[in-house]
């Protein structure tokens, strides 16, 4: 025989015992609502590139890229030492592929990417003259060079002034 507890619990409850459940399908559409904002604000979000991932494979990072190594050999990056590196040959060949990349793909850019290509052309060139003339007038002095090529030309004599030249 069943005790009255187990028995109460078996028996069915009344619809006045039942309880009611309600769902309030407003909060859904909120949620959905709140969902789509959250995404269309990411999609509309600039994308940048975060520590593990690459910027995108396009005509601005490519010209970055050249543009870059052409800045470094024109002396935009110490050593360790503070010595100013300078490879004109190496900056040289950047420039030029950055003039190849611009005659090859005349007519097929953008305005934009035309008129970005062109300028950072310009300047790097403009830029090019400039360190080749100042690496010329230092090593004509003698003063500042390490690494040259030319015969005679080394370490500044002592109490020489301005940052050391690296030339390969």
């Amino acid at each position: 025989m069943p005790t009255p507890i187990l028995a109460a619990l078996e028996a069915p409850l009344s619809d006045a015992e039942t309880p009611k459940l309600h769902v309030d399908s407003d909060w859904k559409a909120q949620a959905q609502a709140e969902k789509e904002r959250l995404t269309k604000k990411e999609a509309e979000r600039p994308q940048r590139p975060g520590r593990d991932e690459m910027p995108p494979a396009d005509l601005r990072s490519l010209v970055g890229v050249l543009a870059s190594q052409a800045i470094g050999g024109l002396g935009g990056y110490a050593d360790e030492q503070g010595r100013v590196m300078v490879d004109l040959m190496g900056s040289r060949f950047a420039i030029d592929l950055l003039g190849v990349l611009e005659e090859k793909t005349r007519g097929n850019l953008t305005d934009d990417e035309a008129k970005d290509l062109k300028e950072v052309l310009a300047e790097l060139r403009s830029r090019f003259v400039q360190i080749a003339q100042a690496v010329a007038a230092r090593m004509a002095s003698g003063q500042g060079v390490a690494g040259a090529t030319t015969p005679g030309l080394g370490e500044p004599p002592a109490g020489g002034t301005g940052p050391k030249l690296v030339v390969p």
